[in-house]
C-alpha cells in the first residue's frame, strides 16, 4: 500500500514538471508576442491558459484524494502539503504570463515596447524563461544544490528590475506615460515569475530536508 501512495506522490509531481513546462512555453510566446507585436500569438497564450488551470484541478484532486484516503503523517503530509503550495504557484506564473500577452494585445497594432528598452526588457524574459525550465527540472530531480544556485541567479532579475525602473523615471524617457506604465507592469510581471519560480524551488528543499531555505 505504501509503495501505491509514493507512486503516486511520484506523479503528482511528474504533473507539477508537465505544468511547468507549459508554464516556460506561455512565459516564451508571451514575449515573442510582446516583442514582435503578434496579436495571434497574444490570443493563443491567453486562450491556452485555461489548460493550465485544468492541470492545476487535477493535481489539487489528486493530492486532496491522498490526504483523504492515506492520511499521511510526518515526511509524506509534508511532501503533498508542498505540492499543493507549489501548483499555486505554477498557475500564478501562467496567469503572469497572460497578463504579459494582454499588454502586446492591448497595443497592437503598436509595439507596446519602445526599441530603447527592449534590451532591458527582452532580458528580463530570458532570465525569466530560463528560470522556469530549470525550476521544471528541479521538480522532476528534487535537486537541492540547483534550486540554491537558483535563488543565487534571481539577483540578476533584481538587478533589471531597478535598472527599468531608472529608464522610466529618468529625465531622458521620451516614451510618455502610457509606455512608462507599461514598462512598470512588464517589469513586475517578468519578476514575479522570478519570485514564483524561486519559491517552487524552495519548497522542493523542504520537500527533501524538511527545512525551509532561509
Amino acid at each position: 500500500m505504501r509503495n501505491v501512495f509514493h507512486d503516486q506522490l511520484d506523479g503528482i509531481f511528474e504533473d507539477l514538471a508537465s505544468i511547468c513546462g507549459q508554464v516556460e512555453v506561455a512565459v516564451a510566446q508571451a514575449t515573442e508576442a510582446l516583442l514582435g507585436a503578434d496579436a495571434t500569438l497574444a490570443e493563443e497564450v491567453i486562450s491556452k491558459d485555461s489548460s493550465i488551470d485544468q492541470a492545476r484541478e487535477k493535481v489539487e484532486d489528486s493530492a486532496f484524494a491522498l490526504l483523504s484516503l492515506q492520511a499521511p503523517v510526518a515526511g509524506d503530509l509534508r511532501v503533498v502539503v508542498a505540492a499543493l503550495r507549489m501548483v499555486s504557484d505554477l498557475e500564478r506564473m501562467g496567469d503572469l504570463s497572460v497578463h504579459v500577452a494582454k499588454i502586446a494585445r492591448l497595443r497592437m497594432p503598436r509595439n507596446a515596447v519602445p526599441e530603447a528598452v527592449r534590451p532591458t526588457i527582452a532580458r528580463m524574459a530570458e532570465v525569466a524563461e530560463d528560470m522556469v525550465r530549470r525550476t521544471a527540472e528541479i521538480i522532476r530531480t528534487r535537486d537541492v544544490d540547483a534550486a540554491d544556485m537558483l535563488r543565487a541567479d534571481d539577483d540578476e532579475m533584481d538587478k533589471l528590475r531597478r535598472g527599468s525602473f531608472t529608464e522610466l523615471l529618468s529625465k531622458d524617457w521620451a516614451h510618455g506615460v502610457e509606455a512608462a506604465v507599461d514598462l512598470a507592469l512588464l517589469g513586475r510581471y517578468y519578476e514575479r515569475i522570478a519570485d514564483h519560480s524561486v519559491s517552487v524551488a524552495n519548497r522542493v528543499v523542504f520537500v527533501v530536508t524538511g527545512e525551509s531555505p532561509l
